[in-house]
Protein backbone atom coordinates (compact mmCIF):
# COMPACT_ATOMS: atom_id res chain seq x y z
CA UNK A 1 0.00 0.00 0.00
CA UNK A 2 1.05 3.59 -0.54
CA UNK A 3 0.64 5.82 2.53
CA UNK A 4 0.80 9.60 2.44
CA UNK A 5 1.79 10.90 5.88
CA UNK A 6 0.46 14.43 6.26
CA UNK A 7 2.00 16.72 8.86
CA UNK A 8 -0.77 19.28 9.12
CA UNK A 9 0.64 21.52 11.85
CA UNK A 10 0.91 25.18 10.79
CA UNK A 11 2.06 26.66 14.09
CA UNK A 12 5.37 28.53 13.85
CA UNK A 13 5.16 30.66 16.99
CA UNK A 14 7.51 30.76 18.72
CA UNK A 15 9.22 28.09 16.56
CA UNK A 16 8.43 25.53 13.91
CA UNK A 17 8.55 22.07 15.51
CA UNK A 18 9.81 19.04 13.58
CA UNK A 19 6.93 16.48 13.36
CA UNK A 20 8.78 13.90 15.43
CA UNK A 21 5.78 11.73 16.33
CA UNK A 22 4.62 11.37 12.74
CA UNK A 23 8.18 10.59 11.63
CA UNK A 24 8.38 7.84 14.27
CA UNK A 25 5.21 6.18 13.01
CA UNK A 26 6.38 6.57 9.43
CA UNK A 27 9.81 5.04 10.16
CA UNK A 28 8.18 1.96 11.69
CA UNK A 29 5.79 1.08 8.89
CA UNK A 30 6.58 -2.41 7.53
CA UNK A 31 8.90 -2.24 4.53
CA UNK A 32 6.33 -3.84 2.21
CA UNK A 33 4.49 -0.48 2.15
CA UNK A 34 5.51 2.74 0.41
CA UNK A 35 5.55 5.90 2.53
CA UNK A 36 5.69 9.56 1.53
CA UNK A 37 5.77 12.64 3.79
CA UNK A 38 3.63 15.67 2.94
CA UNK A 39 4.48 18.56 5.27
CA UNK A 40 2.08 21.51 5.07
CA UNK A 41 3.89 23.86 7.46
CA UNK A 42 5.59 26.06 4.89
CA UNK A 43 2.90 25.90 2.20
CA UNK A 44 1.16 29.13 1.23
CA UNK A 45 -2.16 27.32 0.77
CA UNK A 46 -2.21 23.98 2.62
CA UNK A 47 -5.39 22.75 0.96
CA UNK A 48 -4.14 23.50 -2.52
CA UNK A 49 -0.76 21.90 -1.79
CA UNK A 50 -2.36 18.81 -0.27
CA UNK A 51 -4.74 18.34 -3.20
CA UNK A 52 -1.87 18.59 -5.68
CA UNK A 53 0.28 16.07 -3.80
CA UNK A 54 -2.56 13.58 -3.45
CA UNK A 55 -3.36 13.84 -7.15
CA UNK A 56 0.29 13.07 -7.87
CA UNK A 57 0.71 10.28 -5.32
CA UNK A 58 -2.67 8.52 -5.54
CA UNK A 59 -2.23 6.99 -2.05
CA UNK A 60 -4.27 4.17 -0.59
CA UNK A 61 -4.13 5.66 2.90
CA UNK A 62 -3.70 9.20 4.17
CA UNK A 63 -2.27 9.31 7.71
CA UNK A 64 -3.08 12.75 9.11
CA UNK A 65 -1.08 13.92 12.12
CA UNK A 66 -2.91 16.23 14.53
CA UNK A 67 -0.30 17.75 16.82
CA UNK A 68 -2.47 20.04 18.96
CA UNK A 69 -6.09 20.93 19.50
CA UNK A 70 -5.16 24.49 20.46
CA UNK A 71 -2.67 26.93 19.03
CA UNK A 72 0.33 28.28 20.94
CA UNK A 73 -1.52 31.19 22.57
CA UNK A 74 -4.50 29.04 23.64
CA UNK A 75 -6.73 31.44 21.80
CA UNK A 76 -8.62 29.61 19.05
CA UNK A 77 -9.18 25.87 19.57
CA UNK A 78 -12.32 25.84 17.42
CA UNK A 79 -10.34 27.24 14.49
CA UNK A 80 -7.88 24.35 14.66
CA UNK A 81 -10.69 21.79 14.60
CA UNK A 82 -12.23 23.46 11.56
CA UNK A 83 -8.85 23.44 9.85
CA UNK A 84 -8.46 19.68 10.27
CA UNK A 85 -12.01 19.05 9.15
CA UNK A 86 -11.25 21.10 6.05
CA UNK A 87 -8.15 19.03 5.33
CA UNK A 88 -10.16 15.81 5.49
CA UNK A 89 -12.66 17.36 3.08
CA UNK A 90 -9.74 18.14 0.76
CA UNK A 91 -8.57 14.52 0.96
CA UNK A 92 -12.07 13.27 0.14
CA UNK A 93 -12.31 15.58 -2.86
CA UNK A 94 -8.83 14.75 -4.15
CA UNK A 95 -8.48 10.99 -3.72
CA UNK A 96 -10.14 7.71 -2.83
CA UNK A 97 -7.74 7.13 0.07
CA UNK A 98 -8.80 6.00 3.51
CA UNK A 99 -8.15 8.64 6.17
CA UNK A 100 -6.48 7.76 9.48
CA UNK A 101 -6.07 10.49 12.10
CA UNK A 102 -3.67 10.30 15.04
CA UNK A 103 -1.28 12.38 17.08
CA UNK A 104 -1.23 14.15 20.41
CA UNK A 105 -4.13 16.47 19.64
CA UNK A 106 -6.40 13.66 18.48
CA UNK A 107 -5.51 11.52 21.51
CA UNK A 108 -6.84 14.13 23.94
CA UNK A 109 -10.48 13.47 22.99
CA UNK A 110 -10.57 10.84 20.26
CA UNK A 111 -14.27 9.90 20.39
CA UNK A 112 -15.42 13.51 20.12
CA UNK A 113 -12.99 14.27 17.30
CA UNK A 114 -14.05 11.16 15.37
CA UNK A 115 -17.62 12.46 15.39
CA UNK A 116 -16.54 15.97 14.44
CA UNK A 117 -13.90 15.18 11.81
CA UNK A 118 -15.39 11.94 10.39
CA UNK A 119 -12.18 10.18 9.27
CA UNK A 120 -12.31 6.47 8.46
CA UNK A 121 -10.09 5.58 11.42
CA UNK A 122 -8.45 7.20 14.39
CA UNK A 123 -5.59 5.94 16.57
CA UNK A 124 -5.26 7.32 20.10
CA UNK A 125 -1.93 7.45 21.89
CA UNK A 126 1.19 5.62 20.78
CA UNK A 127 0.81 4.89 17.08
CA UNK A 128 3.67 2.73 15.82
CA UNK A 129 2.23 -0.70 16.68
CA UNK A 130 -1.42 0.17 16.12
CA UNK A 131 -0.88 1.75 12.71
CA UNK A 132 1.21 -1.16 11.48
CA UNK A 133 -1.49 -3.58 12.62
CA UNK A 134 -4.18 -1.51 10.92
CA UNK A 135 -2.23 -1.68 7.66
CA UNK A 136 -2.01 -5.47 8.04
CA UNK A 137 -5.79 -5.71 8.36
CA UNK A 138 -6.41 -3.41 5.40
CA UNK A 139 -3.86 -5.20 3.22
CA UNK A 140 -5.26 -8.64 4.04
CA UNK A 141 -8.83 -7.52 3.50
CA UNK A 142 -9.89 -9.27 6.71
CA UNK A 143 -11.07 -6.03 8.34
CA UNK A 144 -10.77 -7.55 11.82
CA UNK A 145 -10.37 -4.09 13.25
CA UNK A 146 -11.19 -5.24 16.78
CA UNK A 147 -7.67 -6.71 16.89
CA UNK A 148 -6.05 -3.30 16.46
CA UNK A 149 -5.39 -1.54 19.80
CA UNK A 150 -6.54 2.01 20.52
CA UNK A 151 -8.46 2.15 17.25
CA UNK A 152 -11.58 4.22 16.61
CA UNK A 153 -13.74 3.54 13.55
CA UNK A 154 -17.32 3.51 12.34
CA UNK A 155 -19.21 0.22 12.11
CA UNK A 156 -22.69 0.32 10.61
CA UNK A 157 -22.71 4.06 11.07
CA UNK A 158 -21.87 3.93 14.77
CA UNK A 159 -18.58 4.76 16.45
CA UNK A 160 -16.63 1.76 17.72
CA UNK A 161 -13.46 1.66 19.82
CA UNK A 162 -11.16 -1.23 20.62
CA UNK A 163 -9.49 0.10 23.77
CA UNK A 164 -5.87 -0.18 24.77
CA UNK A 165 -4.55 -3.72 25.17
CA UNK A 166 -2.05 -2.76 27.87
CA UNK A 167 0.94 -3.27 25.60
CA UNK A 168 3.33 -0.41 24.96
CA UNK A 169 6.01 -0.10 22.34
CA UNK A 170 9.52 -1.05 23.50
CA UNK A 171 11.25 2.18 22.64
CA UNK A 172 14.71 0.76 22.01
CA UNK A 173 13.29 -1.48 19.27
CA UNK A 174 11.88 1.43 17.28
CA UNK A 175 13.50 2.67 14.10
CA UNK A 176 14.62 6.28 14.48
CA UNK A 177 12.90 9.09 12.59
CA UNK A 178 14.44 9.65 9.17
CA UNK A 179 15.56 13.27 9.37
CA UNK A 180 16.49 13.26 5.69
CA UNK A 181 12.77 13.74 5.09
CA UNK A 182 12.59 16.90 7.22
CA UNK A 183 12.12 20.14 5.30
CA UNK A 184 15.49 21.92 5.69
CA UNK A 185 13.71 25.17 6.59
CA UNK A 186 12.97 23.77 10.05
CA UNK A 187 16.69 23.86 10.71
CA UNK A 188 17.84 26.80 8.59
CA UNK A 189 15.22 29.15 10.04
CA UNK A 190 14.95 27.89 13.60
CA UNK A 191 18.00 25.71 14.22
CA UNK A 192 16.22 23.33 16.62
CA UNK A 193 15.79 19.56 16.46
CA UNK A 194 13.70 17.40 18.79
CA UNK A 195 14.66 14.21 20.64
CA UNK A 196 12.67 11.92 22.93
CA UNK A 197 14.30 9.97 25.78
CA UNK A 198 11.20 8.38 27.32
CA UNK A 199 7.43 8.11 27.07
CA UNK A 200 4.73 8.08 29.71
CA UNK A 201 4.10 10.22 32.77
CA UNK A 202 3.23 8.88 36.21
CA UNK A 203 2.24 12.31 37.59
CA UNK A 204 -1.43 13.10 38.10
CA UNK A 205 -1.77 16.81 37.39
CA UNK A 206 -5.49 17.52 37.18
CA UNK A 207 -5.64 18.98 33.68
CA UNK A 208 -2.65 17.38 31.94
CA UNK A 209 -3.25 15.30 28.82
CA UNK A 210 0.19 13.65 28.62
CA UNK A 211 -1.00 10.44 30.35
CA UNK A 212 -3.82 10.18 27.79
CA UNK A 213 -1.35 10.58 24.95
CA UNK A 214 1.54 8.44 26.21
CA UNK A 215 0.12 6.48 29.15
CA UNK A 216 1.19 6.50 32.80
CA UNK A 217 3.74 3.73 32.45
CA UNK A 218 7.15 5.37 32.04
CA UNK A 219 9.27 3.66 29.37
CA UNK A 220 12.87 4.80 29.11
CA UNK A 221 15.27 4.67 26.19
CA UNK A 222 18.84 3.50 26.55
CA UNK A 223 20.86 6.71 27.03
CA UNK A 224 23.50 5.42 24.60
CA UNK A 225 20.85 5.09 21.88
CA UNK A 226 19.60 8.61 22.54
CA UNK A 227 23.09 10.04 22.13
CA UNK A 228 23.70 7.89 19.04
CA UNK A 229 20.56 9.38 17.47
CA UNK A 230 21.66 12.93 18.28
CA UNK A 231 25.11 12.35 16.79
CA UNK A 232 23.53 10.91 13.65
CA UNK A 233 21.13 13.86 13.43
CA UNK A 234 23.86 16.52 13.33
CA UNK A 235 26.16 14.62 10.97
CA UNK A 236 26.49 16.85 7.91
CA UNK A 237 23.88 19.27 9.26
CA UNK A 238 25.63 22.22 10.94
CA UNK A 239 22.34 24.15 10.81
CA UNK A 240 21.06 22.00 13.70
CA UNK A 241 22.35 24.19 16.49
CA UNK A 242 20.13 23.19 19.38
CA UNK A 243 18.29 20.15 20.73
CA UNK A 244 15.05 20.12 22.66
CA UNK A 245 14.11 17.04 24.67
CA UNK A 246 10.37 16.64 24.19
CA UNK A 247 9.79 14.32 27.18
CA UNK A 248 6.81 15.46 29.22
CA UNK A 249 9.26 15.64 32.16
CA UNK A 250 12.96 15.23 31.48
CA UNK A 251 14.08 14.86 35.10
CA UNK A 252 11.71 12.05 36.15
CA UNK A 253 12.95 9.54 36.99
CA UNK A 254 16.09 11.45 38.03
CA UNK A 255 18.31 8.37 37.70
CA UNK A 256 17.56 8.11 33.99
CA UNK A 257 18.12 11.83 33.47
CA UNK A 258 21.47 11.60 35.27
CA UNK A 259 22.57 8.59 33.21
CA UNK A 260 21.72 10.43 29.98
CA UNK A 261 23.61 13.51 31.13
CA UNK A 262 26.71 11.45 31.85
CA UNK A 263 26.45 9.86 28.39
CA UNK A 264 26.08 13.27 26.76
CA UNK A 265 29.01 14.71 28.70
CA UNK A 266 31.18 11.76 27.67
CA UNK A 267 30.49 11.66 23.95
CA UNK A 268 27.50 13.76 22.95
CA UNK A 269 27.30 16.20 20.03
CA UNK A 270 28.59 19.67 20.73
CA UNK A 271 25.15 21.25 20.82
CA UNK A 272 23.34 23.04 23.65
CA UNK A 273 19.96 21.72 24.72
CA UNK A 274 16.85 22.53 26.73
CA UNK A 275 14.05 20.45 28.21
CA UNK A 276 10.95 20.39 30.40
CA UNK A 277 11.63 20.02 34.12
CA UNK A 278 9.31 19.40 37.06
CA UNK A 279 10.25 20.74 40.52
CA UNK A 280 9.55 17.23 41.84
CA UNK A 281 12.84 15.33 41.82
CA UNK A 282 14.87 18.30 40.58
CA UNK A 283 17.89 18.72 42.82
CA UNK A 284 21.13 20.67 42.72
CA UNK A 285 23.25 17.65 41.82
CA UNK A 286 21.11 16.87 38.77
CA UNK A 287 21.10 20.53 37.71
CA UNK A 288 24.90 20.53 37.78
CA UNK A 289 25.05 17.30 35.76
CA UNK A 290 22.68 18.79 33.20
CA UNK A 291 24.83 21.90 32.85
CA UNK A 292 27.96 19.80 32.40
CA UNK A 293 26.15 17.85 29.65
CA UNK A 294 25.28 20.98 27.68
CA UNK A 295 21.92 22.02 29.11
CA UNK A 296 21.52 25.79 28.91
CA UNK A 297 17.88 26.14 29.93
CA UNK A 298 14.81 24.41 31.34
CA UNK A 299 11.10 25.06 31.02
CA UNK A 300 9.17 24.55 34.25
CA UNK A 301 5.39 24.17 34.32
CA UNK A 302 4.94 26.16 37.54
CA UNK A 303 1.29 26.93 36.66
CA UNK A 304 0.45 29.00 39.77
CA UNK A 305 1.99 31.07 42.51
CA UNK A 306 -0.68 29.97 44.99
CA UNK A 307 -0.30 26.80 47.05
CA UNK A 308 -4.07 26.34 47.17
CA UNK A 309 -4.29 26.36 43.38
CA UNK A 310 -1.33 23.99 43.03
CA UNK A 311 -3.00 21.60 45.48
CA UNK A 312 -6.27 21.77 43.56
CA UNK A 313 -4.43 21.03 40.32
CA UNK A 314 -2.69 18.08 42.01
CA UNK A 315 0.70 19.29 40.83
CA UNK A 316 2.57 17.41 43.53
CA UNK A 317 4.67 20.44 44.47
CA UNK A 318 4.17 23.83 46.10
CA UNK A 319 5.54 27.32 45.64
CA UNK A 320 8.54 26.58 47.88
CA UNK A 321 9.53 23.81 45.46
CA UNK A 322 9.29 26.23 42.52
CA UNK A 323 11.61 28.62 44.36
CA UNK A 324 14.04 25.77 45.09
CA UNK A 325 14.05 24.73 41.41
CA UNK A 326 14.84 28.31 40.41
CA UNK A 327 17.70 28.43 42.91
CA UNK A 328 19.12 25.14 41.61
CA UNK A 329 19.10 26.57 38.09
CA UNK A 330 20.83 29.79 39.14
CA UNK A 331 23.51 27.87 41.03
CA UNK A 332 24.16 25.59 38.04
CA UNK A 333 24.19 28.42 35.50
CA UNK A 334 21.04 27.18 33.74
CA UNK A 335 18.37 29.60 32.52
CA UNK A 336 14.86 28.85 33.79
CA UNK A 337 11.59 29.70 32.06
CA UNK A 338 8.45 29.24 34.16
CA UNK A 339 5.07 28.81 32.52
CA UNK A 340 2.00 29.93 34.44
CA UNK A 341 -1.61 29.07 33.57
CA UNK A 342 -3.97 31.77 34.83
CA UNK A 343 -7.67 31.31 35.42
CA UNK A 344 -7.81 27.54 35.95
CA UNK A 345 -11.12 26.21 37.33
CA UNK A 346 -11.81 27.58 40.80
CA UNK A 347 -9.33 30.47 40.60
CA UNK A 348 -10.27 33.96 41.70
CA UNK A 349 -8.87 37.25 40.43
CA UNK A 350 -6.99 37.48 43.71
CA UNK A 351 -5.32 34.14 42.85
CA UNK A 352 -4.34 35.53 39.46
CA UNK A 353 -2.75 38.61 41.03
CA UNK A 354 -0.96 36.50 43.64
CA UNK A 355 0.57 34.41 40.85
CA UNK A 356 1.79 37.53 39.07
CA UNK A 357 3.26 38.85 42.31
CA UNK A 358 4.93 35.49 42.98
CA UNK A 359 6.57 35.42 39.55
CA UNK A 360 7.72 39.01 40.01
CA UNK A 361 9.46 38.08 43.24
CA UNK A 362 10.84 34.84 41.79
CA UNK A 363 12.49 36.77 38.92
CA UNK A 364 13.29 33.77 36.69
CA UNK A 365 15.26 34.16 33.48
CA UNK A 366 11.94 34.19 31.64
CA UNK A 367 8.26 33.51 32.21
CA UNK A 368 5.33 32.70 29.96
CA UNK A 369 1.87 33.78 31.08
CA UNK A 370 -1.05 31.98 29.48
CA UNK A 371 -4.77 31.93 30.18
CA UNK A 372 -6.33 28.54 30.82
CA UNK A 373 -8.48 27.13 28.02
CA UNK A 374 -10.06 23.68 28.12
CA UNK A 375 -9.52 21.61 24.95
CA UNK A 376 -13.20 20.61 25.06
CA UNK A 377 -14.19 24.19 24.35
CA UNK A 378 -13.27 23.54 20.73
CA UNK A 379 -16.36 21.33 20.55
CA UNK A 380 -18.55 23.16 23.09
CA UNK A 381 -19.02 26.81 22.03
CA UNK A 382 -21.36 27.46 24.98
CA UNK A 383 -18.56 26.62 27.39
CA UNK A 384 -16.18 28.94 25.56
CA UNK A 385 -18.74 31.77 25.60
CA UNK A 386 -19.25 31.38 29.35
CA UNK A 387 -15.52 31.94 29.93
CA UNK A 388 -15.10 34.90 27.59
CA UNK A 389 -15.83 37.66 30.10
CA UNK A 390 -13.61 36.06 32.76
CA UNK A 391 -10.70 35.78 30.34
CA UNK A 392 -11.17 39.37 29.19
CA UNK A 393 -10.68 40.50 32.79
CA UNK A 394 -7.47 38.48 33.07
CA UNK A 395 -6.24 40.01 29.81
CA UNK A 396 -6.85 43.48 31.23
CA UNK A 397 -4.67 42.64 34.24
CA UNK A 398 -1.93 41.21 32.01
CA UNK A 399 -1.92 44.34 29.84
CA UNK A 400 -1.55 46.48 32.95
CA UNK A 401 1.69 44.71 33.96
CA UNK A 402 3.23 43.73 30.61
CA UNK A 403 5.67 46.66 30.47
CA UNK A 404 6.82 46.09 34.05
CA UNK A 405 8.25 42.65 33.29
CA UNK A 406 10.21 42.66 30.01
CA UNK A 407 11.27 39.04 30.52
CA UNK A 408 7.68 37.81 30.48
CA UNK A 409 6.16 36.58 27.25
CA UNK A 410 2.37 36.97 27.38
CA UNK A 411 0.83 35.26 24.32
CA UNK A 412 -2.85 36.13 25.05
CA UNK A 413 -2.12 39.85 24.67
CA UNK A 414 0.74 39.60 22.18
CA UNK A 415 3.39 40.87 24.59
CA UNK A 416 6.81 39.60 23.48
CA UNK A 417 5.01 36.96 21.47
CA UNK A 418 4.86 38.37 17.99
CA UNK A 419 5.87 37.05 14.59
CA UNK A 420 7.72 40.22 13.63
CA UNK A 421 9.77 40.16 16.83
CA UNK A 422 10.64 36.48 16.37
CA UNK A 423 11.74 37.05 12.77
CA UNK A 424 13.99 39.87 13.95
CA UNK A 425 15.58 37.69 16.63
CA UNK A 426 16.25 34.92 14.13
CA UNK A 427 17.72 37.46 11.70
CA UNK A 428 20.21 38.34 14.44
CA UNK A 429 21.41 34.74 14.29
CA UNK A 430 19.90 33.74 17.65
CA UNK A 431 18.98 30.06 17.89
CA UNK A 432 17.35 27.80 20.43
CA UNK A 433 14.11 28.63 22.30
CA UNK A 434 13.49 32.35 22.00
CA UNK A 435 12.52 32.81 25.65
CA UNK A 436 16.20 32.51 26.56
CA UNK A 437 16.89 35.73 24.65
CA UNK A 438 14.38 37.93 26.51
CA UNK A 439 17.14 39.06 28.88
CA UNK A 440 19.26 40.13 25.94
CA UNK A 441 16.36 42.09 24.50
CA UNK A 442 15.83 43.78 27.85
CA UNK A 443 19.43 45.04 27.76
CA UNK A 444 19.21 46.27 24.18
CA UNK A 445 17.31 49.55 24.03
CA UNK A 446 16.74 49.39 20.28
CA UNK A 447 15.39 45.87 20.59
CA UNK A 448 13.19 46.92 23.49
CA UNK A 449 11.60 49.65 21.40
CA UNK A 450 10.95 47.19 18.60
CA UNK A 451 9.57 44.66 21.07
CA UNK A 452 7.14 47.19 22.53
CA UNK A 453 6.05 48.31 19.08
CA UNK A 454 5.38 44.73 18.02
CA UNK A 455 3.57 44.00 21.28
CA UNK A 456 1.38 47.10 20.96
CA UNK A 457 0.44 46.14 17.42
CA UNK A 458 -0.48 42.61 18.48
CA UNK A 459 -2.47 43.86 21.48
CA UNK A 460 -4.44 46.22 19.26
CA UNK A 461 -5.27 43.36 16.91
CA UNK A 462 -6.46 41.15 19.78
Amino acid sequence: MRIAFVSANREVLPDAVVPLGLLYVMANVPSCHETVLCDLLFERDPHEALAARLAELRPDVVALGMRNVQDSDYGSPAGNIDYYRGLIDTVRASSQALVVVGGGGFSVMPAQLMEKLRPDFGIAGEGELAFAQLLDELSAGSRRFERVPSLFYFADGRLAATGHNGKFQKLDTLAWPDRRLVDPRYYSRHGIDSVQTKRGCALRCDYCTYPEIEGREVRQRDPAQVVDEMIQAVAGRPEIQHFFFVDSVFNLPPEHAAALCRELAARGPDRPWTCYVNPVGFRGELARLMAQAGCIGVEIGADSGCDEVLDRLRKGFRTADIVAAHEHCVAAGILDCHTFMLGTPGESMDDVRRTLDFCGRLAPAAAIMNIWTDDRESLEPEQAAAQREWRAKIKDVLRSVQDDFPRWAIPPVGARFDERLFRWLRAMGLRGPLWQHLGRIERDERALRLMRSASSLSAARS
